[in-house]
C-alpha cells in the first residue's frame, strides 16, 4: 500500500472525526443526541438504515463465506435483508406511532418496569455484540493493510468510532452513516467488483476456474441456510439499533418505504459480497484466514489510489454498524436503567450521561474484539440472545392487547434461561438455541393465558 493511499485512509478518519465536532452543535436536546430529532427524510434516511445493518460482519463476514462457499455465502446477508424488508412490511407502521426513545421503554408500557429492566439487560448485551463483531473487522483490515498485530489494529479503530459517536451521538453517526453508505457502494459494489470481475476473465472465466459447488445455492447446506433465517431475518426485525434508526424518520412513508428500500440495497449488497468472495477464492486461493478475503483482494489487485479509497469503502461497512450500536447499547442502558431508577428530567444530565454510556460500551466492545477476534462467533451469540428471548415479547407487545404482564415477563426470563443453557450445552453457534429459545417463550405465553383464563372463569362460577 503507498503512501498515497494510507493518506486517503487516514484523512478519511479525519473526516469522520470532524463530523462528529459538526454534529455536536446540532444537540439541543435528548431526542436530537438519540433520535436524531425524528426529522430524517428518504435521502438521508435509507443510506442511514442501510449502513446501520451492513456492518463488519456483512462485509468481511459475507466475503469470507463466498470465499469458502461461493454464491450460497449471500445468504447471510440476504436474510439480513429481507428481515429489514420484513421490518418494513410488518412493524413499521406501528414503530411510526411509537413516541419512544427503545425497545425496552416499549416493553414498560406494555408490560411494567421489570420487563423493561430485564429486556434492556438483553439489547445491551446484544448491541456491544454487534458492535464487537464490526470492531473485530475493522482490526482484521488494519492488521492486513497496515501490518499491524490485530490487536492494536482493534484497539485505534475502537477509538476512532468511540470519538465520533460521543461528540455528535445520532446526528453524527446519521451523517457519518450517509457517507459511509456512499463511500462503500462505490468502493466495493461500483469498484471492487467489476474491477474483480475483469480480472478473473468475467463471468465465463469465474464458472470455469471455481468448484462446480461454488455454484449452487445450498453449498453451505440448508441447515446453515436456515439458521441464518433464525437469527437474522427475526433479529432484525426487533434489534434496538434498526428501531433506533427507524425513530429517525420523519413520518410513517419515510419510515415505512425508507426501511424496504434499504433492505433491498442489502440483498444486492449480499450478492456482491458473495461474488467479491468467490473471485477471491480464485485468484487468492491460498488465504489461511477466509476473513482476509476482502482486504487481500483490495491489496492486489487494485491500482493506487483506488485502494484507498476501497480500503475507506470497507472501512465504512464495518464503522457504520460499529457506531450504530454503540449508540443503541448505550440508549438503551440510560434510557431503561439509569433514568427510571435515578427520575432524570434534565435534557443535558441525559445527554451527558449517554455520552458516558458511549464511551464505557465503546471500550469494553473494544476489551472484548481484542479477546475473542472472531466475526462470525461473537454475531451468532448477539442475535441467538436477542431473537430467543424478546421476540415473543415484543409482538405480543406491538400487536396483542390480551396477555398478561405476568405471563409475558416468565416467558421472558424462561426463555433467555433455554438459550443460555443451551449455548453453554451445544456451544455459541447453536442453532438450537434460538429455537428453543423462541419454542420456550411461545409455550409459556399458551400456558399462562390458558391457566388465567381457566382461574377467571373459576372465580365466576
Amino acid at each position: 500500500m503507498t503512501g498515497f493511499d494510507f493518506f486517503i485512509v487516514i484523512f478519511y478518519f479525519a473526516v469522520l472525526i470532524s463530523i462528529g465536532f459538526i454534529s455536536s452543535r446540532k444537540i439541543k436536546n435528548h431526542a436530537d443526541f438519540v433520535v436524531a430529532g425524528r426529522r430524517l427524510g428518504y435521502g438521508s434516511f435509507i443510506p442511514a438504515m442501510a449502513a446501520v445493518v451492513l456492518g463488519g460482519a456483512s462485509t468481511f463476514g459475507g466475503t469470507a463465506l463466498g470465499y469458502q462457499f461461493g454464491i450460497s455465502g449471500m445468504w447471510m446477508v440476504m436474510m439480513i435483508g429481507l428481515g429489514i424488508v420484513g421490518l418494513g412490511l410488518f412493524f413499521a407502521n406501528r414503530l411510526s406511532e411509537l413516541k419512544v426513545f427503545s425497545v425496552s421503554e416499549l416493553l414498560a408500557n406494555k408490560f411494567g418496569i421489570s420487563s423493561r429492566f430485564y429486556s434492556a439487560i438483553v439489547m445491551v448485551v446484544y448491541n456491544i455484540m454487534v458492535m464487537v463483531t464490526s470492531t473485530i473487522a475493522v482490526g482484521v483490515l488494519f492488521s492486513t493493510i497496515f501490518d499491524w498485530t490485530l490487536f492494536f489494529s482493534i484497539v485505534v479503530g475502537g477509538i476512532v468510532v468511540v470519538i465520533y459517536t460521543l461528540l455528535g451521538g445520532m446526528w453524527a453517526v446519521t451523517m457519518t452513516d450517509v457517507m459511509q453508505f456512499w463511500v462503500m457502494t462505490i468502493g466495493l459494489i461500483l469498484i471492487l467488483l467489476p474491477v474483480s470481475f475483469f480480472q478473473v476473465g468475467g463471468l465465463e472465466g469465474l464458472t470455469s476456474r471455481v468448484n462446480e459447488g461454488f455454484l449452487s445455492l445450498s453449498n453451505m447446506g440448508w441447515n446453515t441456510v436456515f439458521s441464518y433465517f433464525l437469527l437474522y431475518f427475526f433479529g432484525m426485525m426487533i434489534g434496538q439499533d434498526v428501531w433506533q434508526r427507524a425513530f429517525t424518520g420523519r413520518s410513517k412513508s419515510v419510515i415505512r418505504k425508507g426501511t424496504i428500500v434499504a433492505g433491498i440495497y442489502c440483498v444486492i449488497y449480499g450478492i456482491a459480497g458473495a461474488l467479491i468472495g468467490t473471485i477471491a477464492s480464485v485468484i487468492l486461493p491460498n488465504l489461511s484466514d477466509p476473513q482476509q478475503a476482502l482486504p487481500a483482494l483490495i491489496i492486489n489487485i487494485l491500482p493506487t489510489g483506488l485502494i484507498g479509497l476501497t480500503i475507506a469503502a470497507a472501512i465504512s461497512a464495518a464503522m457504520s454498524t460499529a457506531s450504530g450500536t454503540m449508540m443503541a447499547a448505550s440508549t438503551v442502558f440510560v434510557n431503561d436503567i439509569i433514568i427510571p431508577l435515578k427520575k432524570i428530567t434534565n435534557e443535558k444530565s441525559k445527554i451527558k450521561l449517554t455520552r458516558l454510556m458511549i464511551l464505557i460500551v465503546g471500550l469494553t466492545g473494544i476489551i472484548i474484539a481484542a479477546k475473542l477476534q472472531n466475526i462470525v462467533m461473537a454475531l451468532d451469540l448477539a442475535y441467538a440472545l436477542l431473537s430467543g428471548t424478546l421476540f415473543i415479547p415484543i409482538i405480543i407487545a406491538l400487536f396483542f392487547r390480551s396477555i398478561p404482564k405476568k405471563v409475558v415477563l416468565t416467558s421472558m426470563l424462561v426463555s433467555s434461561l433455554v438459550v443460555v443453557i443451551n449455548l453453554m450445552v451445544e456451544g455459541i453457534t447453536s442453532l438450537n438455541a434460538i429455537i428453543y429459545g423462541l419454542a420456550a417463550g411461545l409455550l409459556v405465553v399458551i400456558i399462562g393465558k390458558v391457566l388465567i383464563r381457566e382461574s377467571g372463569e373459576s372465580k365466576t362460577t
